[in-house]
């Protein structure tokens, strides 16, 4: 028999039945052909620790520690750079001061991003505790931690049916028996909801695109910050060589494939092209990812009001692998018992009781 049976393999996924795995038999249940093959594949793979609304940072700071410290770390220098022009001074204020980020020269954040142009940057401000996070090896030692407590991390498994009277069985290329079912699908969270017959959340998956061009200039972009605009409207971040640059749109859709829409893109790509001396001549790929928010846009964890072997591990929006050391361990928290680190008005704003 099953203890936990998850469904979803991105990073929400592999993370809660890491942990749950000390508590007992973990399978992990992903449809696509590999790992993080939707959301968690298609991450901006940014540490920033002040990044969303107060629960999720207070995640994000719980999970700082694992980062640094877990399997040798998965944290690299990046820095994160705010820039605005003449008429976005409230913006540009609010968000620095949101991020933390201390306000420098236009001069200075030339150093750091060579390309900008002075004669549309009228404000900088910039950080170096925004860390690169490497997202991949993340997720595989989470599923080498469930595999070594004795779990199965299963790809090609979408599930079509789930049936719920004193045990879970759920039906994929086979049917899994287990005590418990961890709802870890993305922006399928509601639909395995529904499927199991559990009240859905209200989740809206909103579409977010990326474009990578190559390095601006042919520089060499490695040590350059991830760039963004007030009111992140767009930003730019150096990538194996190249520059990724996002037009940060949140368009909501249906759960799918995601993929892009060329208008979206070019205005992406125009918006950073205004704050540059380098133009974009060239698309080296582009793709398109889905970041799913409940209404209030903050993350579900925890075990269902009304049934409480059906846990939820959802709504991540984009802060998967920010809060994911931290998230999980708060989900395994809650099912055994055990008092949470957190504080507890950021708990109450984390389960999913709020919503019913």
């Amino acid at each position: 028999m099953i203890d936990f049976l998850v469904i979803g393999g991105g990073i929400a996924g592999l993370s809660a039945g890491a942990r749950l795995s000390t508590m007992g038999i973990v399978t992990v249940l992903e449809g696509e052909d590999a790992l993080g093959y939707h959301s968690s594949g298609r991450s901006a793979a940014l540490f920033e620790a002040n990044y969303g609304s107060g629960p999720t940072v207070a995640l994000s700071r719980a999970s700082a520690d694992y980062f640094v410290s877990a399997n040798g770390g998965y944290l690299t220098p990046r820095g994160l750079m705010l820039i605005a022009g003449a008429d976005e001074k409230p913006g540009f204020e609010a968000d620095a001061d949101a991020l933390g980020m201390s306000a420098i020269s236009v001069e200075a954040a030339m150093e750091h991003f060579p390309v900008l142009n002075p004669d549309v940057v009228t404000y900088a401000a910039y950080h170096e505790n925004a860390l690169d996070i490497d997202t991949d090896r993340m997720m595989q030692d989470f599923a080498k931690v469930i595999r070594a407590n004795g779990g199965q991390v299963l790809t090609k498994q979408q599930v079509t049916e789930i049936q719920h009277d004193q045990i879970w069985r759920v039906t994929a290329k086979e049917t899994f028996e287990a005590r418990n079912v961890v709802n870890a699908a993305g922006a399928w969270a509601d639909v395995v909801a529904t499927m199991a017959e559990i009240d859905p959340i209200g989740l809206t998956p909103c579409r977010r695109s990326m474009v990578r061009i190559p390095a601006p200039g042919g520089l060499n972009v490695r040590t350059w910050p991830m760039l963004m605009g007030v009111g992140e409207t767009w930003y730019a971040k150096p990538d194996a060589g190249s520059l990724l640059v996002s037009p940060a749109e949140e368009d909501p859709v249906d759960p799918h494939d995601a993929y892009t829409d060329d208008m979206v893109l070019a205005e992406g790509l125009a918006r950073y092209e205004h704050w540059v001396t380098e133009p974009v001549t060239r698309v080296e790929s582009n793709w398109a990812g889905l970041r799913s928010f409940a209404p209030d846009r903050t993350l579900v964890l925890g075990p269902d009001p009304d049934t409480p072997s059906f846990i939820w591990c959802a709504a991540q929006g984009g802060y998967g692998f920010l809060t994911a050391p931290a998230a999980s361990q708060l989900i395994a928290d809650l099912v055994s018992g055990t008092q949470p680190e957190l504080e507890a008005e950021a708990v109450s704003a984390l389960r999913p009781d709020r919503l019913r």
